[in-house]
This record gives C-alpha cells, sequence and structure tokens, in this order.
C-alpha cells in the first residue's frame, strides 16, 4: 500500500503542476477571453476523448498482464504529454499533446484495481480513501507549486511536471511490486475491451444498476467544476496563476484531511452508502454557494466547510467494487474511470461555453456563476438517484456492523 500511495502522490504532483496555468496556456494562442473559453474546451475535450477511448483497454490489458506494466506506461504518457504541451507553438500542437497524454494515461483506475487487489472487501473503502488522500497531497503540493513556477514562466510547471513522471516511472520500474498473480490473471478479451461493453457489464454488475446514474452526474458536475474553475476565478475575481494555485492548494488540504484522517472515523459510524448521500448533499451546497460568491475569501470559506464532499467518491468505489469479480477489478475500474472520461468529454462542451457567454460581465456578477449552478443541479440529480437506490435495496443502516464478515 506503501508503494502504491507514493506512485499516487508524485502521479497527481505532476498533474496537479499544471492546472492553474493550462487555461493561461492555452491563452497564448487566443486574442479575447471567448476564444480562450472556446480554446481551453477543446484542449479539455480532445484529452478526455482519448482517455474515454484508452481507460479500458488499458483496465483489461492490466487484469491480462499485471498492472505494473501498465502503471509504467501510464507514466511514459504523461512525460510524453508533458514536454509535448511545453513545446508547442500553435494550438493544435497542445491538442495533439493532450491527444496522446490522455490515450496513454489510465494511472488512476489501474492504482484503484492495484488497491482492490490486495485489500478485503470490508477495507477497501478505507484503503480507497487512503489513496484519495494521496491524491489531495497531490493537489496541495503540485497546484501550489504550479501557480508560482507559472508566475515565473508558463512554460515551466509543464517541464517540471514531465520531470516527475520520469521519476515516477524509474521508481515504479525499480521499486513497485506487482499486486495480481498470475493465478487471478484473466485472457484479454477485445471485444470486452471498449468503453460501450465496459459501461454495459458495469450497469450489470449487481447492486450497482442506478449508481452507474449516478455516477455520470457526480462526474459530469465534478469535471464542469475542473473545466471551469480557474477561468471562472480569473474572470468573477481577476486571480491569476497563483492566487489559483494557492485555491486548488486549499483543495487540496481539505481532500487529504478527509479522506486520510476523517473517512476511517467516518467509516466506523456511517455506511459507505450513508456517507455517500452526506457527500453529495455537502456538495451540491457548496456549488450553490461558489457559484454566488462574491468576493474571493468566500470561495476559501466553501472550501473548507465541505468536508464531507471530500467522501463521495471512495464510498461509491467501494461499493462498486465490492460487486465486483477479483479477477475482473482492473476492467471494473477501467469502467469507472472509462465513464469518467465519458463525463469529462461532455464537460467541456457545457462549461467553457457558459463562461464565454457570461465572460464580458463585470467582475463580482453573480450570473459568472452559471457553470457552477448547472453543478449544484447534476449533484443534487445524482443525491435523489443514489437514495432511491440505496433506499430500495434497504442498504442505510445507521453504521456499519461492529463485526463485519468477509464475503465468501
Amino acid at each position: 500500500m506503501r508503494f502504491i500511495m507514493l506512485v499516487v502522490l508524485l502521479d497527481m504532483m505532476a498533474v496537479g503542476l499544471i492546472v492553474p496555468v493550462l487555461p493561461a496556456w492555452v491563452g497564448q494562442f487566443t486574442s479575447s477571453p471567448d476564444e480562450q473559453a472556446a480554446a481551453y474546451s477543446l484542449v479539455t475535450f480532445s484529452f478526455a476523448l482519448a482517455s474515454f477511448i484508452g481507460a479500458p483497454l488499458l483496465g483489461a490489458l492490466s487484469d491480462r498482464f499485471g498492472r505494473r506494466p501498465v502503471l509504467l506506461l501510464g507514466f511514459c504518457g504523461l512525460a510524453v504529454n508533458f514536454f509535448w504541451t511545453a513545446a508547442a507553438t500553435t494550438l493544435w500542437m497542445l491538442v495533439a499533446s493532450r491527444v496522446v497524454g490522455g490515450g496513454m494515461q489510465a494511472n488512476a483506475a489501474v492504482a484503484n484495481a492495484y488497491v482492490a487487489d490486495i485489500t478485503p472487501p470490508e477495507e477497501r473503502a478505507r484503503r480507497f480513501g487512503l489513496l484519495g488522500a494521496m491524491f489531495g497531497l497531490g493537489f496541495i503540493l503540485g497546484p501550489a507549486l504550479g501557480g508560482v513556477l507559472g508566475a515565473i514562466d508558463l512554460r515551466l510547471p509543464f517541464v517540471v511536471a514531465g520531470v516527475l513522471a520520469l521519476a515516477n516511472l524509474v521508481y515504479g520500474y525499480f521499486v513497485l511490486p506487482e499486486s495480481l498473480p498470475a493465478e487471478r490473471r484473466a485472457p484479454l478479451d477485445w471485444k470486452r475491451a471498449n468503453p460501450i461493453t465496459s459501461l454495459r457489464a458495469l450497469a450489470q454488475l449487481k447492486g450497482v444498476g442506478l449508481l452507474v446514474a449516478v455516477l455520470c452526474a457526480g462526474f459530469l458536475a465534478q469535471f464542469i467544476l475542473y473545466t471551469t474553475w480557474v477561468l471562472y476565478n480569473t474572470f468573477k475575481f481577476g486571480w491569476g496563476p497563483a492566487q489559483n494555485g494557492w485555491s486548488l492548494f486549499a483543495v487540496g488540504i481539505v481532500s487529504a484531511f478527509v479522506q486520510g484522517v476523517l473517512l476511517s472515523r467516518l467509516l466506523k459510524r456511517f455506511t459507505p452508502q450513508r456517507l455517500a448521500l452526506m457527500g453529495m448533499a455537502s456538495s451540491t451546497l457548496a456549488f450553490t454557494l461558489w457559484g454566488l460568491a462574491s468576493e474571493g475569501w468566500m470561495v476559501y470559506v466553501v472550501i473548507f466547510a465541505n468536508v464531507l464532499g471530500g467522501v463521495v467518491a471512495a464510498s461509491l468505489q467501494s461499493v462498486i467494487s465490492s460487486a465486483a469479480d477479483a479477477s475482473e477489478q482492473g476492467r471494473t475500474m477501467g469502467a469507472v474511470s472509462s465513464l469518467s472520461s465519458l463525463m469529462a468529454v461532455v464537460a467541456p462542451l457545457i462549461g467553457p461555453p457558459l463562461l464565454a457567454v457570461v465572460s464580458h460581465l463585470p467582475q463580482g456578477d453573480w450570473r459568472i456563476g452559471a457553470p457552477l449552478f448547472v453543478c449544484a443541479a447534476l449533484q443534487a440529480l445524482a443525491l435523489g438517484l443514489a437514495w432511491w437506490h440505496f433506499r430500495g435495496r434497504h442498504a442505510l443502516p445507521a453504521a456499519n456492523p461492529p463485526h463485519a464478515v468477509k464475503p465468501p
């Protein structure tokens, strides 16, 4: 577990480095705020589409050949993506680099499958939380450093991120052990290693069903937030790379605390299902308040108040992972990642265009928060669907049983 946590930490530091500066870097190839929003939509769309197609294939490859080689391939993809992005001189070079990076990068799905390999079902929610804490810690260190480096030179964060990806490749090659023994590997079925088939199989897992729609709405809300966060703060509060980096630093602190410290304590009192509902309710309110914020400091208040928003992903991943066979964890987590990537494909078609429409409004105008209000509506929909699903299965006891029995 220590090995994979360090892998994820380095990986998310590399990704986090570029978040505060990518919109500004895209802006170097445009001449107005609405053009910048449209170009950023194209860049994020291309990465997400490539990841949507590649994630289930890489997940299936990890079920066949093991997690370690696929993780190493992902680090190579990230390094190529970052260095290519830094060298881009046209918008189309930037788009091409993101296509390569998205197609080869499925580290989150494979890391989740890795944890599922080495963890009994009753412990998965806690360990997915630890993995989430590494994501959060990576977003504490990465965006803050990226904002500082971006203030010096917009290319610099991409170069440093590429070096981190190469460091992760070296670490993984020499240190990271394989988690999937040969006897538990599944043959590669090309017909099942595509996003449509993998999503259908995910929906057919016993106990999942309507949760696919919950994941769709929740992922779409999150990715609309991700694709608009920096531009939203720039348009509404006049923030630059440094201020955006520090806001993401705050998000990372909350995420790391919730998933690394608070989640294990909450799981002693509540089931993963109930925690997911509580987190979705908190996130619905947070999206609304972010959209209504008229001063930059209000953003930080909501970030630190939305502590329960950080428990949703680990809780739902635990429910879904427990419904899958041990030999298909890679395909299942790849399907979840593919679903996430599909929503990441859709999000740039909604969030940045909405921002482009309101980009002419003066700073502080509440209407600039239009994408955040859409996020709140989607999260409320996810909350309602999840409540209906869990209620129908009578899966909402107040707490976990004191002596969980491992299923046969």
